[in-house]
């Protein structure tokens, strides 16, 4: 199965959005221009093993005008986020964009720089170094400065400082209040899912052209190096809280519950610089993302927006965030800011008046409308969020997910209901019929219902397969969003080739490690069989010998309860080791080493002999 050309109603659409676009505004070209210094000799960079982990040069494609395959607004985003290399924003101040999926900043101070946010991996962290001393000069590390708990923001630490000038004192580790805890628990418990779908959400092994991924909007891709993470020596948990490092002052912000769960703005006067972590960006960001997460709080997200433009935007010269490249001049700053906090406010406030009229998410994603000013300004573009699954979020937030409809409460499963409407509509073959009557007549999106229920009657029938890849390649051809873009074409690569699995994971060892031992539990209990588990009943205690922390567990209907407490001698089994060991254990090494048993180890391994591990290869167009 080959890849098809746009159709006719996809070109024609494509056409319609340049026409009515302002692309003669250029001032974002500029703005992602300015400061350039230079970037890698060769931007591909590789781990130890010579693995490619980040390459920029397979975007040197993204050139000239956008082809019929490619939204053309998505086009244009991409050309912004595809430039890579070291820019001054002023002088003291630089940032490396295009060396992963997000933007790492520098501040110098009196003797050294401070790094803001690190990537994701030591790789491209490591590289982003060597490049801004290549340019700069050697400076010092004197402080790391993470500006919320996603991991494109922490994970590549150990490729900016070493662990032992942080635990001497010669570097601060300074992070938003939570930080730790949201960083290593949010893709844990369900993880494995998060993961999967990441795969889709950006495009990681779609091939890159044209015809395939071409960015994910808020930056390119993923890097795929080590992630690492160290524990903050400096906790900020209050907005005004001010900290001087060597010679810098900052002023911090708070905003908890906005794009992070633990995230926060801060002010540098020095430079007179802005930093709006993730919460300001050249895109509409999203409330719920295509991956999997907690709903985000568009209301509280606004109103940080606004506390941050009365606090700091007269005084500010320069805004610039986590992605994307700066603004600069007091009124474009107010402006832009402006702008992002109104968008916000208004999807939230406008889903809410139309939920209190009765409607419900999927109608309000499709009645809801921009004001012109928002529509026509393109940092509001949904090129990562989009108004339609974001309306949709703020539903879930304050609804569920049950529309109140009674017919809608109690449908069937997805292969029963495919069942149920293939029959009625007569059979497989009039179904294909249908969708290749919509296809033709370009409306995807029933030709895509269509053979969703297709598929999931008969996951092998070539021709449904074959058509709903070219549908859904179809729709992938026409987003703006550009993680809509990469879920349409990876599920249409898997229709055509088969599962590509999870590309990457979360599950880096060095921030596992800093799991707590109650989220480690947390974690083995949501692998527990539970009907399996159902008669099976075990109890023992367990102690964390470097930890100095004891709990005692118990199995029984299904459930593996803890409780903090001393081991006692009426336990049937007494376990001592240390975390790391217990990490190894949880992850199913159930080994005797390193691991001192006192009792009946037959507890132990009722445990594990219930415990089902995650599929991260699990089917998402297929049943």
């Amino acid at each position: 199965m080959q890849q098809k050309e746009p159709s006719s109603a996809i070109r024609d659409a494509q056409a319609r959005i340049a026409a009515k676009s302002p692309f003669d505004d250029v001032q974002d070209f500029e703005d992602a221009d300015r400061g350039f210094l230079g970037t890698l000799a060769d931007p591909v960079i590789r781990n130890d093993e010579g693995d490619v982990v980040w390459d920029a040069t397979s975007y040197n494609f993204i050139s000239g005008e956008a082809p019929e395959s490619v939204n053309p607004s998505l086009w244009r985003q991409s050309q912004l986020v595809a430039k890579h290399g070291l820019y001054e924003v002023v002088p003291g101040l630089y940032q490396i964009r295009g060396l992963d999926l997000s933007v790492m900043s520098f501040v110098e101070t009196d003797s050294g720089v401070i790094v803001i946010d690190p990537l994701i991996s030591v790789e491209t962290a490591s590289a982003a170094m060597r490049l801004y001393h290549h340019h700069r000069g050697e400076r010092q590390v004197v402080a790391v400065v993470h500006t919320h708990s996603h991991i494109d923001h922490f994970g590549g630490v150990l490729g900016v400082v070493s662990s032992d000038d942080v635990a001497s004192g010669k570097v601060e580790i300074v992070a938003p209040e939570g930080f730790v805890e949201h960083a290593v628990a949010e893709n844990v418990y369900a993880g494995i899912a998060m993961g999967r779908r990441a795969g889709y959400m950006y495009g990681a092994l779609l091939e890159r052209g044209p015809r395939g991924q071409v960015g994910a909007g808020l930056g390119q891709t993923t890097s795929t190096g080590a992630a690492t993470l160290l524990q903050p020596t400096l906790e900020v948990t209050t907005t005004g809280e001010k900290h001087t490092f060597d010679g810098v002052e900052f002023e911090f912000q708070m905003a908890p519950g906005t794009e992070a769960p633990s995230e926060m703005h801060f002010y540098i006067p020095r430079y007179k610089a802005l930093c709006m972590a993730e919460n300001a960006t050249h895109t509409l960001h999203n409330l719920l993302t295509l991956r999997g997460a907690l709903v985000r709080d568009p209301h509280v997200w606004s109103r940080y927006l606004t506390e941050a433009i009365e606090r700091f935007a007269d005084q500010a010269e320069v805004v610039f965030a986590s992605h994307h490249w700066p603004t600069w001049g007091s009124d474009n700053i107010r402006k832009f800011l402006s702008t992002q906090r109104d968008l916000y406010a208004y999807l939230h406030d406008q889903t809410l008046r139309m939920i209190n009229q009765g409607m419900t998410g999927a109608e309000i994603a499709e009645e809801i409308t921009m004001p012109p000013e928002l529509e026509n300004a393109w940092s509001t573009h949904g090129y990562y969020g989009s108004v339609s699954h974001n309306v949709k979020a703020i539903y879930q937030r304050y609804m569920g997910w049950f529309d109140g409809n009674p017919a809608r409460l109690w449908p069937h499963p997805p292969a029963e209901l495919a069942k149920r409407y293939v029959h009625a509509m007569g059979g497989m073959d009039a179904v294909i019929d249908l969708a290749e009557q919509a296809y033709d007549s370009g409306d995807f999106r029933w030709a895509a219902t269509l053979l969703d229920h297709a598929v999931f009657v008969s996951r092998d029938d070539a021709k449904a397969r074959s058509l709903y890849a070219d549908t859904l390649e179809q729709l992938g051809y026409g987003a703006e969003n550009g993680t809509w873009r990469n879920f349409f074409l990876s599920g249409a690569t898997e229709l055509r080739h088969g599962n590509f699995g999870t590309p990457t994971t979360t599950n880096a060892p060095l921030i596992m490690a800093q799991l707590t031992p109650e989220q480690i539990f947390d974690a083995i209990a949501i692998t527990v069989d539970g009907p399996k588990a159902w008669g099976v009943k075990a109890a023992f205690d367990l102690t964390l010998t470097d930890q100095d922390r004891s709990f005692h567990i118990t199995l029984s209907n299904g459930v593996l309860i803890y409780v903090e407490r001393a081991p006692s001698q009426d336990s049937p089994l007494r376990i001592s080791l240390d975390k790391p060991r217990l990490l190894k254990l949880a992850a199913g090494d159930s080994d005797s080493v390193k691991i001192s048993y006192d009792g009946d180890a037959e507890e132990l391994k009722k445990v594990f002999s219930v415990l089902t591990p995650g599929d991260p290869n699990f089917e998402i167009v297929l049943p």
